[in-house]
């Protein structure tokens, strides 16, 4: 490793929270022009570290240009490459995650992996390097199976060439991780929920590094970025469609050839009972309780996730998994209006049911394709709006029609706890979520208003 005696170490200073509370306290030094950090909980813990690096500097030691830290303080740990230790932390958590978390983890990985490592000669290009991140090295069954050479000269490259997972105490390292986790490659800002995601799966592997010894303390407990893109998850109420636009829209997709008759209740599920997609393609005539008309009552159980073959290390596309938020075996009752009750008896009476009595499936009896939903989705919006409101955000995804459903019920004064059960997620989620998007509420408010002056239309 080169090292240099062109040292200089700068007093140490506290970090301080919005109210002015002190949460760390940080070291900083430079090494032949190098900035280098280290963050501490305590002051007595700093001022130690910081005595350390004077001591040796004092001493004439010299200091390793890529760590920092003068030979006596070096330790193996600390030259841990990025990449060999993401590598861990993914085989660490594969086993025990679902197949979309996997996804998520080793996409938020890839995001960050530029700022980990080197512009080295020779260095592949960027798109090469994430094709080999996503399709082998973070995807450890593939990793162990026969790697192609030319991928294996690429996660080859990424292991000499990673620098080492202390350097993520350098103010210029966490700037430059700030920068790829706020914002695309493009330019352009992530959506608030990716780059939330992304800085929780790289706070995580941080923590990781921690118990593994390549860190002292996770750098991102004090750290706060201003960068990070602004929002909440309040629905926005231009998605959502208001019962004119969502009946006609499962009017036209019951004409959409070949699969749109056949998905026309697939859709009506999530409309007038709130499921998601996935909870839909997971439903069996098992969990209906369908009096010849009126209402009924479906209880959803489970959920088939779509992830890609890929993640799910099957050869299926989606994996069964429980309810989201709750235990594997906890299911929850949604009652299911007339309209809904005569859709599904018309749609069992002309398909019948799929393997395991799946309710919904594709053409070849297998769960319903995510890419044939969607495509049939979009045909049925292009033929129900007009060229102004296709380029709106009105319905863009089918999960609007779960945002239709659960607005509508707390419009029309369903209890919320009711609704929150209905819908499976907790009451102030749901108040949060949808305190936007109820339509006919700004009506209703409105009466009430003209009803309390004497005030007549």
């Amino acid at each position: 490793m080169p090292a240099s005696f062109d040292v200089s170490v700068w007093s140490i200073k506290p970090r301080k929270n919005a109210k002015g509370k002190v949460t760390s306290y940080g070291v900083r030094w430079l090494v032949e022009g190098r900035e280098f950090y280290e963050s501490f909980k305590s002051f007595t813990q700093a001022d130690g570290f910081r005595s350390e690096l004077k001591s040796a500097q004092n001493r004439g030691e010299p200091f390793d240009t890529v760590t920092g830290l003068p030979a006596s303080m070096g330790r193996k740990a600390r030259d841990e490459p990025w990449f060999d230790l993401a590598c861990k932390y993914i085989d660490l958590k594969w086993p025990d995650s679902a197949a979309t978390t996997r996804q998520t983890l080793a996409e938020a990985l890839i995001r960050v992996a530029p700022v980990f490592l080197s512009n080295a000669r020779g260095k592949p290009d960027d798109r090469v390097i994430r094709s080999a991140l996503r399709g082998w090295a973070f995807n450890p069954p593939k990793r162990s199976a026969e790697v192609p050479v030319e991928v294996k000269e690429v996660l080859d490259w990424c292991s000499r060439n990673s620098l080492p997972v202390s350097t993520v105490g350098e103010r210029r390292v966490l700037d430059a991780l700030e920068k790829v986790v706020t914002t695309k490659l493009s330019g352009a800002k992530y959506a608030p929920s990716v780059a939330r995601k992304t800085r929780s799966v790289l706070s995580g592997f941080l923590t990781y590094a921690v118990k593994e010894d390549a860190l002292e303390v996770n750098p991102l407990g004090g750290e706060k970025w201003t960068s990070m893109p602004k929002g909440n998850r309040t629905v926005d109420p231009r998605t959502v469609p208001n019962p004119v636009q969502a009946r006609t829209l499962l009017r036209e997709i019951a004409s959409i050839e070949r699969s749109g008759p056949r998905l026309e209740a697939f859709f009506g599920v999530m409309y007038f009972a709130a499921l998601r997609p996935e909870e839909a393609v997971a439903l069996r005539v098992s969990n209906l309780d369908l009096p010849r008309e009126g209402w009924g009552e479906i209880y959803v159980e489970g959920a088939h996730p779509h992830a890609g073959r890929h993640w799910t290390g099957t050869d299926k596309a989606r994996e069964p998994r429980g309810l989201k938020s709750r235990a594997r075996d906890e299911g929850r009752p949604v009652p299911c209006s007339p309209e809904l009750t005569a859709m599904l008896h018309r749609h069992l009476a002309r398909y019948g049911t799929g393997k395991g009595g799946l309710v919904f499936t594709g053409e070849r009896g297998e769960d319903v394709p995510k890419m044939t939903y969607v495509r049939v989705w979009r045909a049925a919006r292009t033929e129900t709006f007009t060229t102004d409101v296709l380029a709106t955000r009105l319905c863009r995804r089918p999960y609007s029609l779960r945002h239709a459903a659960v607005s509508s019920w707390l419009t029309a004064g369903v209890d919320p706890a009711t609704v929150a059960r209905w819908a499976g997620q907790s009451v102030a989620v749901l108040l949060e979520i949808y305190a936007g998007c109820l339509h006919g509420q700004d009506v209703i408010a409105r009466q009430r208003v003209d009803e309390f002056f004497g005030w007549k239309p």
